[in-house]
């Protein structure tokens, strides 16, 4: 049970270390290996030691230093970052990115195992991209981005993502569309959720009942987006059309007709989420839903200082979607547009 007369001793007694490498885990120093440090970190929160002493002192002496975590350097968090990078100029503030590595391995709860490692080097503050847990049980204030379905407990931001979706699919639908698949992204993201949602409205809207085996789980990887379309085509009623859940999605299909001499759009549609500077680069250049990443990486900073200067932000900002219109949508085949 957490005890406010927890000494750094009684920290190093239970977690079977030495006194010095309790202050090098609190102090942020070399010397202490990974499994070791995350045992003493443990040991400091179940204590309460880190909360009585060290949150204490971040309270009264700032370190001008932001955390921004992020799952994986990949083009969606490199534009938040930008956006993040743009905000903090002129405030005084440094920045520290740390990524978790990639999204193998344990996905559950990383945040707060990184958070505790960003902690411990002191800095006042920190934005969350791409959560997969949200809560308010940390000592450091917070803003999460696109963050996991369910209620969330720190402030959010995010894209309008069930109206991106529906102009989307009202884009396939006007083009004379009907079998649209649908490759969804990151399990257990609100964006996720939020986007095949505004996907069935519009057909539903449209009076088109979705084929259940067009709508498949993706993981927001071109990799796994490869393999599902290289299904999706080789069904025997293939889709016309195939909305990806984000613009890497997106490339991977693009990637998939190719190899299976699917011509993109006369044969086969496509359509991404987020407008990532790849989308332009593609082959055709690929249409899609463009949230503004750089604009919520911005909106995330003010938040966070603005929780730092001892402000209540608001609990959850959404900004709007658009569509960019390319050259990977077409009207169907003939053929195909001619069906009953």
């Amino acid at each position: 049970m957490p005890s406010s007369r927890a000494t750094i001793r009684d920290v190093a007694a239970q977690a079977g270390v030495s006194v010095a490498t309790v202050s090098k885990v609190l102090n942020a120093r070399y010397g202490v290996s990974a499994a070791t440090h995350e045992r003493v970190q443990r040991v400091i929160d179940e204590l309460g030691y880190q909360s009585s002493i060290v949150a204490s002192s971040l309270r009264s002496h700032r370190t001008g230093v932001l955390g921004v975590l992020v799952a994986d350097l990949e083009p969606f968090s490199t534009e938040l970052l930008k956006g993040i990078a743009t905000a903090v100029r002129g405030t005084g503030y440094e920045l520290v990115i740390y990524s978790a590595g990639g999204r193998s391995g344990d996905r559950v709860g990383w945040e707060r195992r990184y958070l505790s490692r960003l902690g411990g080097t002191l800095i006042d503050a920190a934005v969350l991209v791409t959560p997969t847990t949200v809560d308010a049980d940390n000592a450091l204030p917070v803003v999460a981005v696109d963050p996991h379905a369910g209620a969330a407990s720190v402030p959010t931001v995010s894209a309008d993502n069930t109206r991106g979706a529906r102009l989307a699919v009202d884009h396939l639908l006007g083009l004379g569309h009907r079998r649209i698949a649908f490759i969804s992204g990151w399990p257990g993201l609100e964006s996720t959720r939020l986007r095949q949602e505004g996907f069935r409205s519009s057909l539903e809207a449209a009076g088109v009942t979705p084929d259940p085996a067009l709508v498949v789980e993706g993981d927001a990887t071109q990799e796994r987006a490869h393999t599902l379309a290289r299904a999706l085509l080789r069904l025997d009623d293939p889709p016309t059309a195939v909305f990806a859940g984000n613009d890497m999605a997106a490339l991977g299909v693009l990637a998939a007709a190719r190899e299976l001499g699917v011509a993109v759009p006369a044969q086969l549609s496509v359509v991404g989420f987020d407008n990532v500077p790849e989308a332009v680069m593609a082959s055709p250049a690929l249409t899609t839903v463009e949230q503004p990443m750089q604009a919520m990486g911005e909106q995330a900073l003010r938040m966070l200082l603005e929780l730092l200067g001892g402000g209540t932000p608001a609990s959850r900002v959404v900004l709007d979607t658009r569509l960019v219109v390319r050259h990977s949508t077409a009207p169907p085949p003939p053929e195909v547009a001619a069906r009953p």
